[in-house]
């Protein structure tokens, strides 16, 4: 373990510095967070603000200290590594918690109900019982969308309006329904699954009132001045579409001055709004009451917040980094067949590369209070990058009124294939969109963004 560089990071979610043990309560409910969540290191002999070594003087009786104290006041029980680590005249006393396969624990002293705690940025939060609950949940095979709904049957599925969903990519069979994970065997009888009342449950809302979407735009960079709203409580594949929508009208187009050319970019890339939005329904703790799914519209950025933090284990960098745990595996696994998503753990990276072909910022990820959000800010930072392929592509599409995919490849001296790529890379950042029904509509034209004719 190299102290100088624990030093040069700054307390968060896996990290903290206490200057001695003279606050014992902190310091269990600090432990008790890390475990269940991602783990984290404890370091006691330096400052928390200045990250200044004071170090401590007896280091083998304080390492006895913490192992007693987490032996008496942690339940159930927790093994941390404890190690005295030299620096320079003096040591400090680092306590490793790896993320627990018996969580949730809880500080004995204040009992399960209020001894609980979760890791959110730097700070440590009591957990509710539906959060102490969801941790539980993680260590089963089961996640909460896959629980059965025992006092419904079947036909508490509308078949009809998933069938219609998946019209373009397969015909389904009733027998599909268990396949996706929508119903389930349950004491003899083909019951729903939580997942499958919450895709397409005909009284979804009375079973979860708060599975839906709520979106607002708001004048300015606060929320002061509602401006518009809209509570979207369709089924949540229709819903996606429907915020992707809501936002695209609340939002002005944005201008990039080219050599010769003007272009008129959407605020938003599509691409990155869509993907944040399935990421929002598919994580979302629906366990948790009171608490939709938000979509935000302001001047200068948009914000997506579902309901619960990342899985234990999970810390933003993970994220980042292309790690990811499904909450909701049902959700997940009917988002995948449905094309909705490409590759689970490929959503963030493919957010950022949205943003960045769209001359924006890197999108913002948080925990606040026991919900996650996405910001993706809307000042451009820099003019959208193309190459000369797609800069002509573009040109030839916006010197018309819709262009076919045909056309387009001839015109850029491309093979059919590849215009598609190109052409459905360049939708993704938001430059071009696409009119039609299906790949195989002959009247399927390309337009500019904020040109294509209006239904």
């Amino acid at each position: 373990m190299k102290l100088e560089e624990i030093l040069r990071q700054p307390e968060g979610k896996t990290l903290e510095y206490k200057r001695d043990l003279s606050s014992p309560a902190s310091v269990l409910r600090t432990l008790v967070a890390f475990a269940n969540a991602a783990g984290g290191r404890l370091v006691i002999g330096v400052e928390d603000g200045t990250r200044a070594v004071a170090g401590v003087k007896e280091p083998l009786a304080l390492e006895e200290r913490i192992a007693n104290l987490v032996a008496d006041s942690i339940e159930p029980r927790l093994l941390p590594e404890i190690e005295i680590v030299p620096w320079r005249k003096t040591q400090v006393v680092v306590v490793t918690v790896h993320p627990s396969a018996l969580r949730p624990h809880h500080v004995r002293a204040e009992g399960p109900g209020r001894g609980t705690y979760v890791r959110l940025g730097s700070t440590n939060r009591a957990a509710d019982a539906v959060l102490a609950a969801e941790l539980a949940r993680r260590i089963g095979a089961e996640g909460f969308d896959e629980e059965p709904v025992a006092d419904l049957d079947s036909e508490a599925i509308d078949f009809g309006a998933l069938s219609q969903c998946f019209a373009e990519r397969r015909a389904l069979r009733r027998k599909d329904l268990e396949t996706l994970g929508l119903v389930r065997r349950h004491q003899g009888r083909t019951v729903p699954t939580a997942g499958g009342i919450l895709l397409f449950g005909r009284e979804r809302l009375a079973r979860f009132p708060d599975a839906y979407l709520q979106a607002g735009r708001f004048a300015g960079t606060d929320r002061a001045d509602l401006a518009d709203r809209a509570e979207l409580t369709a089924y949540p594949v229709l819903a996606i579409e429907q915020a992707v929508g809501f936002v695209e009208r609340n939002t002005r187009l944005g201008m990039a001055v080219g050599r010769v050319r003007r272009r008129d970019l959407p605020a938003v890339p599509p691409a990155a709004l869509r993907e944040a939005l399935v990421n929002a329904v598919a994580h979302a703790d629906y366990a948790q009451r009171g608490a939709p799914i938000r979509v935000a519209v302001f001047d200068d950025r948009v914000e997506v917040e579902n309901p619960g933090i990342l899985l234990p284990g999970l810390t933003i960098d993970d994220l980042r980094d292309g790690v990811s745990r499904v909450r909701n595996r049902v959700i997940a696994r009917v988002f995948k067949e449905l094309g909705l998503v490409e590759q689970w753990g490929t959503g963030v990276q493919r957010m950022v590369a949205a943003c960045a072909g769209a001359g924006l910022p890197a999108p913002e990820f948080a925990e606040l209070g026991f919900r996650f959000r996405v910001t993706i800010r809307t000042e451009r930072v820099a003019e959208p990058a193309l190459d000369r392929v797609e800069d002509r592509i573009l040109a030839f599409v916006r010197s018309g009124a819709g262009r076919s995919t045909a056309e387009i490849a001839q015109q850029a001296g491309i093979s059919t294939r590849a215009t598609q790529h190109r052409l459905a890379a360049l939708a993704e950042r938001g430059l071009i969109v696409v009119v039609g029904s299906g790949p195989r509509d002959p009247r399927r034209r390309w337009f500019a963004a904020g040109t294509e004719p209006k239904p």
